[in-house]
């Protein structure tokens, strides 16, 4: 079997195709760059945002010509978008053979056998928490950082955020036992990762029994964990995405503080800096507590930079209600913002809600904040030029072949000139003697061609 995969969306379904690429070649698959050789294609697919549904669509409604060429072609679509709309996908694409849900993706060897002797489409889509200690596999195909590797220690979500439809196309929230993760922790690290990424929909809720209210100020099970990995010899490096702000409980922040594997980067979604936004949107803080909570990991922590996710034009939003929303990303001093124009998702709350700021407010609100974020990211490079930098080695630099770059603890990409015995993984010194919009620069580069 000839096996291609394309994924769309986010870093969780990233790590799902990279489980199921593992699945499927220790079964005897052998995976493929292109459609054209392919016996069996896979959409990993995303349904929170509008534009990413509507490239995976386009995408598998052009897979025809190669159906027609080759009859015995088998195409499937699964994650998010297969949950939400498999059975209507399946009716309307004539030559779509499977959809596959979120909680059945360990079937996926399962389903394409049953396809291929049964002749006949199949919508597997029940929900089920064994897919959680199912994709513990790993696979380095179309890896372009080996040094590196992710690891999905919760599934689901229970937050039933008004804008989102996670809930209902990855199900409620279930967390792995630690054992599991940390044997997949080592095992990673043997084959040469030195860096860890854990991913959740809130990773920070990992082990709380999916409860929706933070443990006790004194206590996180994701905090030990994280104490667990930075105990395994080889791992120098550990990420995490994405956490909910309340669940930042003064025992993490002390962990993260006294754990220098931990890296100073906390990706901590606002969505709006709006106290009645954030009520519509369902997020249980208000601006003052998610401030108090950057406020204390400032100071817990010392040197530590943050990027988020935000909604502009929700439902609703004033001027007022944005003018909230840029005076908090500028007090915390976020580096890095994923801002997203607002527009509804069939099954979310908010899609009953009238959509009632104009396109062409939402545009303009964007725009603010993306000037606003540049002049911030601008400001945290220059600080930076002076310094010398811990620099994780990532390998060649993708703009300029004849420099190599990496990143710091921070999240900061910095490009360096190669020295003998250089590998990536490496964590290397770098004196940084200049900075860009987005990246800096070590001793003796010249030229705005090495910005990355």
């Amino acid at each position: 079997m000839k096996l291609f995969i394309k994924t769309y969306g986010c870093q969780m379904n990233v790590r799902d195709s990279e489980a199921l690429a593992g699945l499927m070649t220790a079964a005897g698959a052998e995976l493929v760059n292109s459609e054209a050789e392919a016996d069996v294609m896979i959409f990993n697919t995303c349904s929170v945002r509008d534009q990413a549904e509507r490239k995976a669509i386009g995408k598998i409604t052009f897979m025809k010509k190669y159906k027609k060429l080759k009859p015995e072609l088998i195409i499937g679509v699964i994650g998010c978008m297969a949950q939400h709309r498999g059975q209507e996908l399946l009716e309307k694409i004539e030559h779509l053979d499977f959809a596959l849900g979120t909680g059945q993706l360990h079937r996926l060897e399962e389903v394409i056998e049953y396809v291929r002797k049964e002749r006949k489409k199949a919508a597997w889509l029940e929900e089920g928490s064994d897919v959680l200690e199912s994709m513990g596999m790993h696979s380095d195909f179309q890896n372009k950082r080996l040094h590196t590797g992710s690891i999905a220690i919760t599934r689901g979500c229970n937050r039933f955020c008004s804008y989102c439809i996670v809930p209902y196309v990855r199900g409620r929230e279930f967390s792995r036992q630690a054992e599991d993760i940390v044997a997949e922790a080592e095992m990673l690290a043997a084959k040469g990762v030195k860096e860890i990424m854990l991913l959740g929909q809130n990773v920070a809720a990992y082990g709380c029994g999916g409860n929706v209210n933070p443990p006790p100020e004194d206590e996180s099970p994701f905090g030990d964990l994280l104490q667990q990995i930075a105990r395994i010899d080889g791992i120098k490096r550990i990420r995490y995405t994405s956490p909910y702000p309340t669940f930042f409980t003064q025992k993490l922040i002390d962990i993260i503080a006294a754990e220098p594997k931990i890296c100073r980067n906390v990706h901590l979604p606002v969505q709006s800096g709006s106290a009645e936004v954030l009520a519509r949107m369902n997020r249980q803080y208000t601006p003052e507590r998610y401030l108090e909570i950057v406020q204390r990991l400032k100071s817990a922590v010392g040197e530590l930079t943050f990027s988020t996710d935000v909604i502009v034009g929700f439902p609703g939003e004033t001027d007022a209600d944005f003018a909230c929303t840029r005076d908090l990303m500028n007090e915390v001093g976020f580096d890095h913002a994923f801002i997203f124009k607002y527009s509804p998702r069939a099954g979310a709350k908010s899609a009953l809600w009238q959509d009632d700021v104009p396109q062409e407010v939402k545009e303009e609100r964007n725009q603010i904040l993306l000037a606003d974020l540049e002049k911030r990211s601008i400001a945290g490079n220059l600080a930076c030029v002076g310094r010398t930098l811990e620099v994780m080695v990532d390998g060649v630099s993708a703009r300029n072949p004849a420099r190599w770059s990496g990143r710091t603890s921070t999240a900061r990409t910095v490009v360096f000139k190669y020295k003998d015995g250089m590998r990536p993984g490496d964590l290397i010194q770098i004196p940084i003697e200049r900075a860009g919009r987005v990246t800096l620069f070590g001793p003796g580069l010249i030229g705005a061609d090495e910005e990355l």
